[in-house]
């Protein structure tokens, strides 16, 4: 069934807009709404009538908004229907979630994508790889479960930070995308509660959703965690199930201490909720920082998701889980639901670099804590106003903006040719206008550069003229 706005509950998220003129005010108030997700794709926009009426303007500047939103394919006018939210049609750019072409932007800086790329030892490990699997060739190339030895090397990494694991317990997945899927199918019906932190990764608010999950989020205090709201949540919204990313988190970096370990997996225990943790972050701390143990040793039941793209290489899609015994039964089961396997050469990929991971992780971190300093540094000398805390790990700086902007600047920076994911776009209830996600996993001589820019587009962004004229955002 066609999903409606209705003309009241249209003006209660326009709030105040911008009436000099109204028609555009009107129109990149819509924008921001579609452009956050707080009026879905596919929803039809209140009757020009009914919404002049309720905003007590004339039809005449509903008709020119909506217009000017469709002429920014934020909108698409059709026959009898109305008109319907929409986005941008993707034509290719390298994002992380929902993707906004930009077009002819040849000196364009993608900070869209929390991502590196790949260290010294990808191209040996695939070579030898290549070389191994031609006594591979004989069977039918289904792993489910994965290739028992690279199941066995994963569950070592386990052991290894003081989780006894088996391999039985160890699903490898294609990407921790897959991963968190398959965890949730298992454990989550349609319509069940799934609380989730906020901010948090996008692409797991999206693959939540898909599985039928009604999110609820708590708030994540970006100078660390706010025990007291998530413990409060747990008894108040009764979830079926957690996503939580304790280890440098997505996008904030904070790590959680073993107290706060305890204490979030005491309330789970109490409310027989059942944790997803993603650790895709985990080998990356910069700073010489104490790691706890992992979650699922304070939780026993935890579902752990882990993936080689962070670490090693996105281009590896190779993620796993590792399953507490009482539930292997319903993971495999939900597996086997998605796919047969992860392909078996990125499997003997990175069954090798993981035998070299000391080395391929330390050229890992040591470039990304160049850039993460470097950038620090930019932002301190050129933006002032911006607030972050200095994450010890991870990949991404959460900045704190003076204004809440966050998705007029993303806009405005597509002119200057820096490609920026809006803090809304992390918002699984929406909110977050005030904060820009900035990852620093490009080269220090690539990154660098968008500084500038930035300031060049948070001053456009202050003007009023900025406000004044929609343009098409990144939501990634």
């Amino acid at each position: 069934m066609d999903r409606q706005q209705s003309s009241t509950r249209a003006a209660a998220l326009l709030g105040d807009y911008d009436t000099s003129p109204a028609y555009r005010g009107l129109a990149e108030a819509f924008r921001r709404l579609i452009a956050d997700g707080r009026i879905p794709v596919g929803t039809r926009l209140p009757s020009e009538r009914d919404l002049a009426t309720v905003l007590r303007v004339s039809r005449t500047t509903v008709t020119r908004a909506y217009a000017l939103l469709v002429e920014h394919s934020y909108a698409t006018a059709r026959q009898g229907s109305g008109t319907v939210a929409a986005l941008p049609a993707a034509r290719g750019h390298r994002g992380d979630h929902l993707l906004a072409p930009v077009d002819g932007l040849t000196d364009a800086i993608d900070l869209t994508c929390a991502a590196p790329v790949a260290p010294t030892g990808v191209q040996e490990a695939y070579e030898t790889a290549v070389a191994e699997l031609p006594s591979y060739l004989p069977g039918t190339g289904y792993y489910p479960t994965g290739l028992p030895a690279l199941r066995e090397a994963i569950a070592a990494r386990f052991e290894a930070r003081g989780l006894p694991t088996s391999p039985d317990q160890v699903l490898v997945t294609s990407g921790a995308l897959a991963a968190v899927a398959v965890a949730a199918r298992a454990v989550v019906s349609t319509g069940d509660r799934v609380l989730v932190e906020s901010p948090t990764y996008p692409n797991a608010i999206a693959t939540l959703q898909r599985a039928g999950a009604r999110l609820a989020g708590v708030d994540l205090d970006p100078r660390g965690s706010d025990l007291e709201s998530m413990t409060a949540a747990i008894k108040q919204v009764g979830p079926r199930a957690t996503y939580l990313i304790p280890d440098f988190h997505n996008p904030t970096g904070n790590l959680l201490s073993a107290d706060d370990r305890e204490t979030v997996a005491a309330a789970l225990r109490t409310g027989r909720v059942t944790a997803i943790v993603d650790e895709s972050l985990v080998d990356l701390a910069l700073d010489d920082v104490e790691l706890p143990a992992p979650f699922a040793s304070f939780a026993p039941d935890t579902i752990t998701v882990g993936s080689a793209s962070k670490g090693f290489w996105g281009g590896l899609r190779v993620g796993w889980v590792r399953v507490p015994e009482p539930r292997q039964a319903a993971v495999i089961a939900s597996r086997l639901s998605l796919d047969l396997g992860a392909p078996v050469l990125e499997q003997l990929a990175l069954l090798q670099l993981l035998g070299r991971a000391d080395a391929v992780l330390t050229e890992r971190r040591d470039g990304l804590r160049l850039s993460r300093n470097a950038l620090a540094d930019a932002l301190v000398r050129e933006l002032p106003e911006w607030r972050f805390e200095m994450p010890a790990g991870g990949l991404c700086l959460w900045v704190e903006l003076p204004e809440a902007a966050s998705s007029t600047l993303t806009a405005v920076a597509e002119r200057h040719d820096v490609l920026l994911a809006s803090g809304p776009s992390f918002a699984p209830e929406g909110g977050l206008e005030r904060y820009l996600r900035l990852p620093y996993t490009l080269p220090v001589d690539v990154l660098l550069p968008a500084v500038p820019r930035l300031r060049a587009a948070w001053d456009e962004t202050l003007s009023s003229s900025a406000r004044r004229s929609p343009a098409r955002t990144l939501i990634a």
